[in-house]
Protein backbone atom coordinates (compact mmCIF):
# COMPACT_ATOMS: atom_id res chain seq x y z
CA UNK A 1 0.00 0.00 0.00
CA UNK A 2 1.56 3.43 -0.94
CA UNK A 3 1.63 6.20 1.97
CA UNK A 4 -0.51 8.52 -0.25
CA UNK A 5 -3.25 5.32 0.47
CA UNK A 6 -2.37 4.50 3.98
CA UNK A 7 -2.75 7.95 5.13
CA UNK A 8 -6.03 8.57 3.28
CA UNK A 9 -7.36 5.51 5.29
CA UNK A 10 -5.87 6.15 8.42
CA UNK A 11 -6.58 10.29 8.81
CA UNK A 12 -5.29 10.05 12.10
CA UNK A 13 -1.56 8.99 11.08
CA UNK A 14 -2.37 12.43 8.65
CA UNK A 15 -2.68 14.78 11.45
CA UNK A 16 0.26 12.49 13.48
CA UNK A 17 2.70 13.44 10.81
CA UNK A 18 1.58 16.89 10.49
CA UNK A 19 1.83 18.04 14.59
CA UNK A 20 5.78 15.55 14.15
CA UNK A 21 6.59 17.96 11.52
CA UNK A 22 5.49 20.85 13.86
CA UNK A 23 8.30 19.91 16.13
CA UNK A 24 9.51 22.62 18.66
CA UNK A 25 6.63 25.03 17.31
CA UNK A 26 4.05 23.21 19.31
CA UNK A 27 4.63 23.22 23.06
CA UNK A 28 4.90 20.27 25.31
CA UNK A 29 1.67 20.34 26.10
CA UNK A 30 -0.16 21.49 23.46
CA UNK A 31 1.36 18.58 21.51
CA UNK A 32 0.85 15.94 24.45
CA UNK A 33 -2.83 17.16 24.44
CA UNK A 34 -3.32 16.91 20.78
CA UNK A 35 -1.20 13.11 20.48
CA UNK A 36 -3.05 12.22 23.59
CA UNK A 37 -6.73 12.71 22.06
CA UNK A 38 -5.55 10.92 18.73
CA UNK A 39 -4.23 8.01 20.61
CA UNK A 40 -6.59 7.25 23.54
CA UNK A 41 -9.29 8.94 22.18
CA UNK A 42 -10.47 11.29 24.96
CA UNK A 43 -9.50 14.99 26.70
CA UNK A 44 -6.10 14.72 28.64
CA UNK A 45 -7.09 15.77 32.21
CA UNK A 46 -4.06 17.25 33.13
CA UNK A 47 -5.64 19.34 36.69
CA UNK A 48 -6.46 16.17 37.77
CA UNK A 49 -5.27 13.05 36.41
CA UNK A 50 -6.95 9.77 37.40
CA UNK A 51 -5.19 7.23 35.38
CA UNK A 52 -1.98 5.50 34.36
CA UNK A 53 -1.41 7.29 30.93
CA UNK A 54 -3.10 10.40 32.40
CA UNK A 55 0.22 10.73 35.19
CA UNK A 56 2.76 10.29 32.81
CA UNK A 57 2.05 12.86 30.86
CA UNK A 58 1.18 14.97 34.26
CA UNK A 59 4.62 13.59 34.73
CA UNK A 60 6.35 14.54 31.30
CA UNK A 61 5.08 18.14 32.20
CA UNK A 62 5.78 18.73 35.47
CA UNK A 63 8.54 15.84 37.14
CA UNK A 64 12.32 17.46 35.98
CA UNK A 65 14.46 15.72 38.24
CA UNK A 66 17.99 16.10 36.01
CA UNK A 67 19.17 13.00 37.17
CA UNK A 68 16.54 11.51 34.35
CA UNK A 69 18.85 12.23 31.83
CA UNK A 70 21.39 10.12 32.97
CA UNK A 71 18.87 7.41 33.72
CA UNK A 72 17.74 7.39 29.82
CA UNK A 73 21.00 7.50 28.19
CA UNK A 74 21.97 4.17 27.54
CA UNK A 75 25.00 4.73 27.61
CA UNK A 76 26.06 6.41 31.24
CA UNK A 77 23.05 4.39 32.38
CA UNK A 78 25.21 1.26 32.91
CA UNK A 79 27.52 3.34 35.71
CA UNK A 80 24.34 5.10 37.58
CA UNK A 81 23.42 1.35 38.24
CA UNK A 82 26.59 -0.19 38.66
CA UNK A 83 27.08 2.46 41.03
CA UNK A 84 23.71 1.22 42.77
CA UNK A 85 23.26 -2.30 42.41
CA UNK A 86 26.96 -3.24 41.44
CA UNK A 87 28.68 -3.94 37.99
CA UNK A 88 27.81 -7.74 37.72
CA UNK A 89 24.59 -7.07 36.21
CA UNK A 90 25.10 -4.73 33.56
CA UNK A 91 25.94 -6.10 30.06
CA UNK A 92 29.71 -5.49 28.79
CA UNK A 93 30.10 -2.32 26.76
CA UNK A 94 32.66 -3.16 23.94
CA UNK A 95 32.65 0.70 22.19
CA UNK A 96 31.14 3.48 21.93
CA UNK A 97 31.57 6.76 19.07
CA UNK A 98 30.06 9.83 17.84
CA UNK A 99 29.86 8.91 14.38
CA UNK A 100 29.30 5.46 12.70
CA UNK A 101 32.01 6.11 10.32
CA UNK A 102 34.33 6.11 13.32
CA UNK A 103 33.81 2.56 14.12
CA UNK A 104 36.33 0.08 13.31
CA UNK A 105 34.49 -3.60 12.35
CA UNK A 106 37.26 -5.08 12.40
CA UNK A 107 38.00 -4.91 16.17
CA UNK A 108 34.48 -6.07 17.06
CA UNK A 109 33.84 -9.58 17.68
CA UNK A 110 32.01 -11.40 15.38
CA UNK A 111 29.12 -11.22 17.43
CA UNK A 112 27.83 -7.53 19.15
CA UNK A 113 24.62 -5.28 19.17
CA UNK A 114 24.95 -1.80 18.23
CA UNK A 115 22.36 1.11 19.57
CA UNK A 116 22.34 4.58 19.36
CA UNK A 117 21.97 5.50 23.42
CA UNK A 118 19.33 8.32 23.02
CA UNK A 119 16.44 6.40 21.26
CA UNK A 120 14.17 3.17 21.15
CA UNK A 121 15.34 0.75 17.85
CA UNK A 122 16.32 3.24 15.42
CA UNK A 123 19.84 2.19 14.10
CA UNK A 124 19.67 -0.73 16.21
CA UNK A 125 21.75 -3.65 14.83
CA UNK A 126 21.48 -6.87 16.36
CA UNK A 127 24.49 -8.72 14.92
CA UNK A 128 25.08 -12.90 15.75
CA UNK A 129 27.22 -13.19 12.61
CA UNK A 130 29.88 -10.29 11.27
CA UNK A 131 30.27 -12.11 8.22
CA UNK A 132 26.67 -12.03 7.55
CA UNK A 133 26.05 -7.63 7.44
CA UNK A 134 26.63 -5.14 5.22
CA UNK A 135 28.88 -2.56 6.85
CA UNK A 136 27.66 0.47 5.00
CA UNK A 137 23.85 -0.68 5.48
CA UNK A 138 24.72 -0.47 9.02
CA UNK A 139 27.27 2.44 9.26
CA UNK A 140 23.96 4.50 7.61
CA UNK A 141 21.40 3.41 9.58
CA UNK A 142 23.32 4.22 12.51
CA UNK A 143 23.53 7.81 11.25
CA UNK A 144 19.81 8.16 10.69
CA UNK A 145 19.30 6.48 14.22
CA UNK A 146 22.04 9.68 15.62
CA UNK A 147 19.68 12.38 13.76
CA UNK A 148 16.55 11.37 15.21
CA UNK A 149 15.15 13.55 17.76
CA UNK A 150 13.59 11.32 20.08
CA UNK A 151 12.41 14.07 22.62
CA UNK A 152 10.52 15.95 19.68
CA UNK A 153 8.01 12.18 19.26
CA UNK A 154 6.52 11.80 22.54
CA UNK A 155 8.11 15.43 24.74
CA UNK A 156 9.88 12.88 27.14
CA UNK A 157 12.13 15.73 28.16
CA UNK A 158 14.54 14.13 29.67
CA UNK A 159 15.94 12.87 25.92
CA UNK A 160 16.28 16.52 25.47
CA UNK A 161 19.69 16.79 26.69
CA UNK A 162 21.30 13.52 25.76
CA UNK A 163 24.78 13.80 24.30
CA UNK A 164 24.14 11.10 21.47
CA UNK A 165 26.42 8.74 20.89
CA UNK A 166 26.65 5.01 19.57
CA UNK A 167 27.72 2.11 21.55
CA UNK A 168 28.32 -1.57 21.08
CA UNK A 169 27.35 -4.18 23.25
CA UNK A 170 28.18 -8.12 24.32
CA UNK A 171 25.60 -10.29 22.05
CA UNK A 172 23.77 -11.70 24.59
CA UNK A 173 21.08 -14.73 24.03
CA UNK A 174 18.80 -16.60 25.64
CA UNK A 175 18.84 -20.73 26.42
CA UNK A 176 19.70 -22.90 23.22
CA UNK A 177 19.88 -19.35 21.45
CA UNK A 178 16.42 -18.56 21.79
CA UNK A 179 15.47 -14.99 21.89
CA UNK A 180 15.95 -13.35 25.71
CA UNK A 181 12.60 -12.44 27.60
CA UNK A 182 12.38 -9.08 28.62
CA UNK A 183 11.40 -8.78 32.30
CA UNK A 184 9.89 -5.34 32.91
CA UNK A 185 8.59 -4.34 36.56
CA UNK A 186 6.96 -1.24 37.17
CA UNK A 187 7.62 -0.04 40.15
CA UNK A 188 5.29 2.86 41.39
CA UNK A 189 5.92 5.40 44.03
CA UNK A 190 9.39 2.80 44.87
CA UNK A 191 7.33 -0.26 44.91
CA UNK A 192 7.11 -2.96 42.34
CA UNK A 193 3.21 -3.74 42.10
CA UNK A 194 3.58 -5.35 38.67
CA UNK A 195 5.54 -7.11 35.63
CA UNK A 196 5.20 -7.42 32.35
CA UNK A 197 7.01 -9.69 29.64
CA UNK A 198 8.08 -9.00 25.80
CA UNK A 199 7.98 -11.97 24.20
CA UNK A 200 7.71 -13.89 20.38
CA UNK A 201 9.51 -10.54 18.75
CA UNK A 202 10.61 -12.73 15.89
CA UNK A 203 6.73 -13.44 14.97
CA UNK A 204 4.59 -10.52 16.83
CA UNK A 205 5.63 -8.80 19.54
CA UNK A 206 3.33 -10.62 22.76
CA UNK A 207 3.22 -8.45 26.08
CA UNK A 208 1.85 -10.16 29.07
CA UNK A 209 1.36 -8.74 32.51
CA UNK A 210 1.94 -10.26 35.85
CA UNK A 211 1.19 -9.60 39.64
CA UNK A 212 3.88 -10.24 42.39
CA UNK A 213 3.10 -14.04 42.81
CA UNK A 214 3.44 -14.12 39.06
CA UNK A 215 -0.15 -14.58 38.54
CA UNK A 216 -1.34 -13.52 34.96
CA UNK A 217 -3.29 -9.82 35.36
CA UNK A 218 -6.50 -9.73 33.42
CA UNK A 219 -5.70 -6.94 30.64
CA UNK A 220 -3.73 -6.36 28.10
CA UNK A 221 -1.56 -3.14 27.10
CA UNK A 222 -1.72 -1.98 23.17
CA UNK A 223 -0.08 -5.65 22.58
CA UNK A 224 -2.06 -8.78 22.63
CA UNK A 225 -0.77 -11.19 25.88
CA UNK A 226 0.88 -14.35 24.70
CA UNK A 227 -0.90 -17.40 24.82
CA UNK A 228 2.28 -19.93 25.42
CA UNK A 229 3.22 -20.67 28.84
CA UNK A 230 5.55 -17.87 30.40
CA UNK A 231 7.62 -19.38 33.44
CA UNK A 232 8.43 -17.57 36.16
CA UNK A 233 12.56 -16.39 36.19
CA UNK A 234 14.01 -17.83 38.91
CA UNK A 235 15.80 -14.54 40.22
CA UNK A 236 12.23 -13.02 40.08
CA UNK A 237 12.33 -11.93 44.09
CA UNK A 238 15.76 -10.52 43.43
CA UNK A 239 14.83 -8.55 40.39
CA UNK A 240 12.28 -7.35 42.36
CA UNK A 241 14.31 -6.15 45.39
CA UNK A 242 17.01 -4.73 42.88
CA UNK A 243 14.21 -3.00 40.89
CA UNK A 244 13.02 -1.23 44.51
CA UNK A 245 16.75 -0.10 44.66
CA UNK A 246 16.58 1.66 41.95
CA UNK A 247 13.41 2.95 42.06
CA UNK A 248 14.11 4.73 45.18
CA UNK A 249 12.89 8.53 45.09
CA UNK A 250 10.77 7.92 41.98
CA UNK A 251 7.06 7.85 41.68
CA UNK A 252 7.06 5.82 38.55
CA UNK A 253 9.49 4.17 36.73
CA UNK A 254 10.10 0.87 34.50
CA UNK A 255 13.28 -1.36 35.11
CA UNK A 256 13.83 -3.90 32.76
CA UNK A 257 16.20 -7.03 33.35
CA UNK A 258 16.81 -10.27 31.08
CA UNK A 259 18.28 -13.55 32.89
CA UNK A 260 20.54 -15.36 31.24
CA UNK A 261 21.87 -19.18 32.63
CA UNK A 262 20.41 -17.87 35.77
CA UNK A 263 21.88 -14.75 36.00
CA UNK A 264 20.60 -11.13 36.20
CA UNK A 265 21.22 -8.85 33.54
CA UNK A 266 20.08 -4.81 33.22
CA UNK A 267 18.26 -3.83 30.65
CA UNK A 268 17.00 -0.44 30.74
CA UNK A 269 15.53 2.33 33.21
CA UNK A 270 11.93 3.41 31.57
CA UNK A 271 10.06 6.72 32.86
CA UNK A 272 7.21 6.37 30.66
CA UNK A 273 6.33 3.40 29.10
CA UNK A 274 4.92 3.36 25.78
CA UNK A 275 5.06 7.87 26.08
CA UNK A 276 2.06 7.02 27.76
CA UNK A 277 -0.17 6.47 24.23
CA UNK A 278 -0.80 2.65 24.97
CA UNK A 279 -4.28 1.99 25.47
CA UNK A 280 -5.83 -0.87 28.17
CA UNK A 281 -7.80 -3.93 27.49
CA UNK A 282 -10.13 -3.39 29.81
CA UNK A 283 -10.15 -0.25 29.84
CA UNK A 284 -10.90 0.01 33.58
CA UNK A 285 -6.78 -0.95 34.47
CA UNK A 286 -5.17 2.45 33.11
CA UNK A 287 -7.40 3.92 36.34
CA UNK A 288 -6.80 0.76 38.05
CA UNK A 289 -2.42 1.66 37.64
CA UNK A 290 -3.17 4.91 37.76
CA UNK A 291 -4.36 5.12 41.07
CA UNK A 292 -1.10 3.20 42.32
CA UNK A 293 1.00 6.32 41.25
CA UNK A 294 0.94 9.02 43.61
CA UNK A 295 1.39 12.50 42.54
Amino acid sequence: MSSFFKYILHPKKVILEIINRLGSILSDKLYIKIRYRLTIGKKLNLKNPKTFNEKLQWLKLHDHNPEYTTMVDKYLVKSYVANIIGEQYIIPTLGVWDKAEDIDFEKLPNQFVLKCNHNSGLGMCICPDKSKINILSVKKSLTEGLKQNFYLYGREWPYKNVKRKIIAEKYMEGANGKPMIDYKLMCFNGKVKCTFTCTERENDLKVTFFDNNWQRLPFERHYPASKIEIPKPINFNKMKELAEVLAKNTRFIRVDFYEIDQKIYFGELTLYPGCGYEEFTPEKWDGILGDWIQL
